[in-house]
C-alpha cells in the first residue's frame, strides 16, 4: 500500500515532520515553523538557525507528477534567468529543486516581503503588462510537455460532470445541468469563432495574491498552477468593474504588454469565456477537496443549499455576459 492510502495524507505534516525533512538538505531548522496560507499543497515558514526564515512548500500527493512540477520550476528558473522578478525554487549543490522526503516531495524557496499590487492604479496596471509581455516572450519559446492545458473539456465539461454528480442538491440539479449544457455550448462556440489561439506557457493563476509588490515593482510568485493557455489567462484576472473600468484597465495593460510580446486582439473573446471556466473549475476544485479537513473549516460557507443556489446564479449572470459583444480597447 502507498504511504498515502490515508484519506489526509497532510495529517503528518506535523512540526517535526516538516524539520526533518528540511534538515536533510543541510539546513538547522530553529524550531520555529509558521503554516502559511495555502490549500491545494501545504506552505510554511521556517526558521533556520543564525539565517533568514525559509518557505516550504510540501505538495499535494498524486495532483502533479514530479516531471510535471520540475517543468513549473524549470519555467520559473527560465523567467529569472532573463532577469524577470520572480521567485524561484532554491536549488541543492547538485542543481535539485524538488526534493522527496517519506513520500512527500517538497520544495524550498527564499522569504520574500511584499504587497499585494493596487490594481485600480493605471501606471501599476502599465508595469504589470509589461511584466507579463516579457513573461509571455518566454513562455511562448518552447511549450511543457507534461503539464495539461487549460480547456473547456478539463475545466468545464469535467468540473460539470463532477458537481452534479455528487454536490449538486437535488432541487437544483435540473436547472444546473441545463444551464451547464448550454453555458459550454456557448463556450465552444465562442472558441471555434476565435479560431486556433496559440497556447503558450503561463502564469495560469495571476491574481493579486501571486503577486508582492516591493521595491516599486511587481514579483510574480507561486506557479503551481501553471499551464498551456492562451495570454489572455493571464490578463483577464487583472479586470474588474464594469465594462468601462475593465476597457480602461485593459488598456493600460495591453500598452505595457505591447513593448515585449504582441497582444493578439481576436483573444479578447476569451475573456468571459476563461472567466466562466474557472468559475466552474474553482467550485470543482473546493468540492473534489472537501474530504481534506482544511477545506471544511476555511471553506466553511461551501456545500450549502445557499452556496449552490448563488453558484447557478452566478452561472447564469456569466450566460448573459458570454452573449455581450468583447470588450475593445481604447
Amino acid at each position: 500500500m502507498s504511504e498515502h492510502d490515508s484519506e489526509h495524507p497532510f495529517e503528518r505534516l506535523d512540526p517535526s515532520f516538516l524539520m526533518d525533512a528540511i534538515e536533510t538538505k543541510g539546513y538547522w531548522c530553529d524550531g520555529r515553523t509558521f503554516p502559511l496560507n495555502s490549500y491545494e499543497n501545504r506552505v510554511y515558514q521556517v526558521g533556520i538557525e543564525e539565517e533568514q526564515p525559509l518557505i516550504a512548500k510540501f505538495y499535494r500527493p498524486d495532483r502533479w507528477s514530479r516531471e510535471q512540477i520540475l517543468e513549473e520550476h524549470e519555467f520559473s528558473f527560465e523567467l529569472a534567468e532573463q532577469e524577470l522578478p520572480v521567485v524561484t525554487p532554491i536549488r541543492d549543490d547538485s542543481g535539485e529543486s524538488l526534493y522527496e522526503y517519506k513520500g512527500f516531495m517538497f520544495s524550498l524557496f527564499p522569504r520574500k516581503g511584499g504587497h499585494a499590487p493596487e490594481l485600480d492604479n493605471p501606471d501599476n496596471l502599465f508595469i504589470l503588462g509589461r511584466l507579463l509581455g516579457r513573461m509571455h516572450s518566454i513562455g511562448s519559446v518552447k511549450s511543457f510537455q507534461h503539464r495539461p492545458e487549460i480547456n473547456s473539456q478539463n475545466f468545464g465539461y469535467d468540473s460539470a460532470a463532477f458537481i452534479s454528480e455528487h454536490f449538486m442538491p437535488a432541487e437544483l440539479k435540473t436547472a444546473y445541468d441545463s444551464l451547464c449544457r448550454d453555458l459550454l455550448q456557448a463556450i465552444d462556440e465562442i472558441l471555434a469563432r476565435t479560431g486556433d489561439v496559440k497556447k503558450i506557457r503561463v502564469h495560469g493563476d495571476c491574481h493579486s495574491g501571486n503577486m508582492l509588490w516591493r521595491d516599486d515593482a511587481p514579483h510574480f510568485v507561486d506557479f503551481d498552477d501553471s499551464r498551456m493557455a492562451p495570454a489572455m489567462q493571464d490578463i483577464w484576472m487583472l479586470l474588474s468593474g464594469d465594462r468601462f473600468e475593465q476597457t480602461a484597465q485593459l488598456s493600460e495593460i495591453v500598452d505595457g504588454y505591447n513593448e515585449f510580446y504582441d497582444f493578439q486582439t481576436r483573444e479578447l473573446q476569451l475573456i468571459e469565456v476563461l472567466r466562466t471556466l474557472r468559475i466552474m473549475h474553482y467550485s470543482a476544485w473546493l468540492a473534489r477537496r472537501w474530504n481534506d479537513p482544511a477545506f471544511p473549516h476555511s471553506f466553511s460557507w461551501f456545500n450549502t443549499v445557499r452556496y449552490w443556489s448563488e453558484h447557478v446564479l452566478e452561472l447564469r449572470e456569466q450566460m448573459a455576459l458570454l452573449q455581450e459583444p468583447p470588450l475593445t480597447l481604447m
